[in-house]
């Protein structure tokens, strides 16, 4: 039987879903929401939770333990703070000094949060393993289908996003008629996008091309899209998205592929 998961909440949608994918097959669990993400807006009096500021590693540590936990899930987005915002606790303090996080990117800080964390006992697992069809499928999804000049952009767009990837920088960038018009770092999709549209060209609008970085642990921070990022698409003018499938999070796929029909948006999933 498997045993209490711990749910390490950033923002967004999915931390919900595992939740109410827990509470629906009768899975114990217990949310450590972590301050000033986003999870609070979702979580209520009758979910099993604790709100933690990012730094209060050892709290959150001696909190899951007394819950029991013993898989944990890392689930939704999380804005990196300064190391003034994130006042570290002693526990916290050692483990940055150990690894030295100013050399970190995002990938390489949670690969070794999750190490941190086997160490200490707990069993970090995907949240692709929890929550079935969440992963992008291949082929186009969308009523609207890209031409030819689309899929140079994409495929152009994938050789950047590799390159981006494997210096562990972003895993999105935003190209038309083979200019890259930007490329994901810390500002995250949704201001990438929005900077994007102010950028774009005459004729087919851009593209979004979003894929995991080389090497990258699948159970953590895989590029995620929904329908958020299709109404930004949308709003920026962009002509379609194009996510690694398999390796892509696909969230509130109903939802985003209808709104991405009634706009002429295409979404397809490619291999990287």
């Amino acid at each position: 039987m498997a045993g209490r998961l711990g749910i390490i909440a950033g923002g967004g949608d999915l931390p919900r879903q595992v939740a109410e994918t827990c509470r629906r097959d009768g899975r114990g669990f217990f949310v450590i929401a972590l301050e000033g993400q986003g999870a609070e807006v979702w979580l209520s009096p009758d979910m099993p939770h604790a709100l933690f500021r990012m730094g209060a590693a050892g709290a959150i540590l001696d909190r899951l333990r007394a819950e029991g936990v013993t898989d944990i899930i890392l689930a939704g987005g999380v804005r990196r703070p300064s190391l003034t915002d994130l006042r570290p606790d002693w526990y916290a303090a050692r483990f940055f000094a150990r690894l030295g996080l100013k050399a970190l990117g995002d990938d390489g800080l949670l690969r070794a949060v999750a190490a941190l964390l086997e160490e200490e006992g707990f069993r970090v697992i995907a949240i692709q393993s929890m929550i079935a069809d969440l992963l992008m499928p291949s082929g186009v999804l969308s009523q609207a289908v890209p031409d030819e000049a689309a899929l140079a952009d994409i495929a152009h767009g994938l050789t950047v996003a590799h390159a981006l990837g494997a210096v562990d920088v972003g895993q999105a960038v935003v190209v038309q008629a083979g200019l890259v018009l930007g490329v994901e770092a810390i500002e995250g999709t949704d201001a990438l996008i929005s900077r994007c549209g102010a950028l774009r060209r005459d004729g087919t609008g851009p593209i979004l091309v979003k894929c995991a970085k080389p090497g990258q642990d699948r159970r953590l921070d895989l590029p995620t899209i929904g329908p958020d990022t299709v109404a930004a698409c949308i709003a920026a003018g962009f002509a379609g998205i194009a996510a690694e499938a398999g390796a892509t999070l696909f969230v509130g796929r109903q939802d985003a592929l209808q709104a991405a029909d009634a706009a002429g948006l295409f979404v397809m999933g490619v291999s990287a």
